[in-house]
């Protein structure tokens, strides 16, 4: 157990939480959401003990231990991948690793006694912890994440790529608590899926910060917000929490409500002077102070977007037999496309499939190789990139916004000023003279995205707009798309936002294939996964349609009863398989190929031991029903 007891932090003159206490009890999984800025990325912080607290403390016991996935992990790009997820002085770390260290020497120098002897060891020392079953999880966890060269150097990879290892290692280390501060950037659809299914079985306690509501959703069992310096504890998940969190304001506003008109009366009285004795009066005084005194419930920030947009005529883009490729690999092959007033096109795909490429594309950021893109005259693009460089840290707040405009108009023809507009995206009028250098990063994405909308366009590109806005920022972009007169075209893997605001698809695949499909994402990923299990349902259908309409057997066949005599024989073979599939993952060290087909040959022999139960299970209800019906009989 962890208890957080009365901590507060501050920055400058800027208090981001005050006096908040919490425990983290055994098995919670709990959600961290607040507006950004709010100081959801400090509190992890303090509690992974990568920053200290003005003031309170943590209690927890001694062998408590606590795992941290920064948003933008710092790694040591010396290192491999290997060696940087096996880091960590608890026993099993050091055994894997110096197991690791040890297989790749020895696969240097196989005839080296030395080497041999050193290796034998460490496979002792991995049989004394019981570290197998760990070693094969590690591995498995790489896989699952994509990482596939286990003896890559951290800086040879990506961003993306050196995020999922950092993953990999937060859930690879033994922890009572595990911290993620957005783990479902840079993942796609199916690794998130993934990355649920082992969080539900994951043995700490877990509190995480996400954006995506889908994940927030299936994952946690508690929500914890960060509202104005005050933190809020609600038991449930980030549906439940909408609904508590609805409740409560409407309750502080009741009882604001209550304290005005009380106040009022109490005024009221002092005021005519009524005569009452001097003790009475006294206590009246002093019941008016107690109320002007009581704290009242913060402002309720809302953000504005109501911000309009030019007139956009009947011609936006068309693309004719466009191609791209870079280093050798083809990304866009021949592509056809119309974009038409009113267009909402979400654009999908593995990472490094081409769709940022694309819209770099239709921005005339890059050329195609071939092919030509059209503009409409009136087409105005608002392009919000995935790049921090797009922002000068250098410039005031109020100075950028300034550049690109003193005023903006909305839909009704209101007139807002850069102030007034700051203002409405949660940036006070002190705020506005900070230096963009010192927001948080969240705070610089919801800057970024209001220069964005001030320029009025009539045409939004958005990529990958919800890796850095907090949910409430993301829920009123939402709305405002949706009220939006113009074309949105968004990269995403979010669902949740996808399913808010696109109704069709473009669908990128490695193989540079790019797949239309009219619908939801939601609809996509029903009609992908309906598509895998199609086969398999119509076989089961079948299965059971003959089994219903079956009538009762006096005996087995000669097939059934051969079946019936080697199924467990099978069954026992095919366990064994799977164990032995299981240390081979273990003994093929650095070589990630050889980890792959073993990986394929897993599942293949995971599908047939399914089949084979499947099949025991059905033989063995039909020998029940047979000797129930010659029991039935000889009665």
């Amino acid at each position: 157990m962890l208890q957080v007891e009365e901590i507060t932090k501050t920055y400058g003159d800027k208090t981001l939480f005050q006096q908040v206490s919490f425990t983290v009890a055994e098995k919670q999984r709990i959600g961290l959401i607040g507006v950004n800025g709010t100081g959801k990325s400090t509190l992890l912080k303090i509690l992974a003990g990568v920053e200290s607290a003005d003031q309170g403390k943590l209690i927890h016991p001694n062998a408590y231990h606590i795992e941290y996935l920064p948003q933008q992990p710092e790694v040591d790009e010396e290192m491999t991948v290997l060696e940087h997820i096996y880091f960590g002085d608890s026993a099993i770390m050091v055994a894997m690793r110096a197991y690791e260290e040890s297989l790749l020497a020895f696969e240097k120098h196989p005839q080296d006694s030395h080497y041999q002897a050193q290796y034998m060891k460490c496979q002792q020392q991995m049989e004394e912890l019981q570290a197998w079953e760990a070693n094969t999880v590690a591995k498995t966890i790489l896989m699952k994440l994509g990482i596939r060269d286990f003896t890559a150097r951290l800086g040879a990879l990506s961003g993306g790529q050196k995020k999922r290892v950092a993953i990999a290692k937060a859930l690879i280390q033994p922890a009572d608590l595990l911290l993620l501060d957005e783990p479902t950037n840079h993942l796609d659809h199916e690794t998130i899926e993934w990355l649920e299914g082992y969080l539900a079985g994951y043995k700490g306690s877990i509190m995480l910060i996400t954006h995506d509501r889908y994940f927030l959703n299936r994952v946690t069992n508690q929500i914890y917000e960060l509202d104005q310096g005050r933190l809020f504890v609600y038991e449930g998940n980030y549906e439940v929490f909408l609904e508590k969190k609805a409740e409560r304001e409407l309750l502080e506003a009741g009882q604001e409500q209550k304290r005005q008109n009380l106040l009022r009366r109490e005024l009221a009285w002092l005021k005519r002077g009524a005569k009452a004795r001097t003790t009475k009066q006294k206590a009246r005084i002093q019941r008016v102070e107690a109320l002007q005194e009581q704290e009242r419930p913060a402002a309720k920030n809302e953000f504005d977007f109501a911000i309009g947009s030019k007139r956009l005529g009947n011609d936006v883009i068309e693309l004719k037999q466009v191609n791209k490729s870079y280093g050798g690999r083809q990304l866009i092959n021949q592509l056809d496309y119309l974009i038409v007033p009113g267009e909402r096109l979400g654009i999908v795909g593995p990472n490094g499939s081409g769709k940022t490429t694309l819209l770099n594309l239709l921005a005339g950021r890059v050329k195609p190789d071939a092919g030509t893109i059209s503009i409409g005259e009136t087409v105005r693009i608002g392009y919000y990139t995935q790049e921090d460089a797009e922002i000068n840290g250098e410039l005031r707040v109020i100075d950028y916004i300034k550049e690109v405009a003193e005023v903006v108009y909305t839909k009704s023809g209101e007139v807002i000023t850069a102030e007034q507009m700051l203002e409405r995206f949660l940036f006070s009028r002190a705020a506005q003279w900070t230096y963009i250098r010192r927001l948080s990063g969240g705070e610089k994405r919801r800057l970024y995205l209001l220069r964005i909308l001030m320029t009025e366009p009539n045409v939004l590109f958005l990529d990958e707009p919800t890796n850095d806005l907090d949910t409430q920022t993301l829920s009123v972009l939402e709305d405002y798309l949706d009220q939006f007169p113009g074309v949105v075209l968004t990269v995403s893997h979010d669902r949740y936002f996808l399913d808010r605001v696109v109704d069709h698809l473009l669908v990128f695949t490695e193989d540079g294939d790019i797949q239309r499909f009219q619908g939801h994402y939601s609809d996509y990923l029903n009609w992908q996964k309906s598509e895998r299990e199609e086969a398999k349902e119509v076989v089961k259908e079948k299965a059971a349609a003959q089994q219903r309409v079956k009538p009762v057997k006096k005996k087995l066949s000669y097939k059934e009863q051969k079946e019936w005599e080697q199924i467990e024989d099978r069954i026992s073979e095919l366990e064994e398989r799977k164990d032995e599939l299981e240390q081979q993952i273990v003994k093929a060290g650095s070589d990630y190929g050889r980890i792959a087909e073993i990986m394929e040959e897993k599942e293949a022999v995971d599908l047939e031991l399914e089949g084979a139960m499947e099949r025991w299970t059905e033989l063995s209800l039909l020998i029940e029903e047979i000797e129930k019906e010659k029991e039935e009989r000889l009665s």
